[in-house]
């Protein structure tokens, strides 16, 4: 898996400040972000994994303040030994493959 983003420890809430700070208003493109954004849409009617998974994230905040930092801490210091599958270089590699 190889995931791209440079932004991923911005606060959405930080990036709401700015663009409001600056009277900016986001696009609304194409892309499936966009029509379920928290941050282009003031309204709350909308509804979304992604919404979901936000609010899930700040009610496990309420009884462990640092679920964030956990949660992007959990992809560090894998073992290898004990994931079930990884792909490397295109290779897909199996826990059932030493077996």
């Amino acid at each position: 898996m190889e995931l791209i983003r440079p932004l991923y420890l911005v606060r959405e809430a930080d990036i709401s400040a700015w663009r409001d700070y600056n009277e900016l208003h986001f696009l609304q493109c194409a892309c499936h972000f966009t029509d379920t954004c928290t941050t282009c849409n003031d309204d709350g009617t909308t509804s979304s994994k992604r919404l979901e998974t936000k609010k899930l994230i700040a009610e496990l905040k309420k009884t462990n303040p640092f679920i964030e930092s956990n949660i992007f801490r959990s992809v560090e210091n894998v073992n290898l030994d004990t994931v079930i599958e990884y792909k490397k270089d295109g290779i897909r590699h199996n826990f059932l493959d030493e077996y």
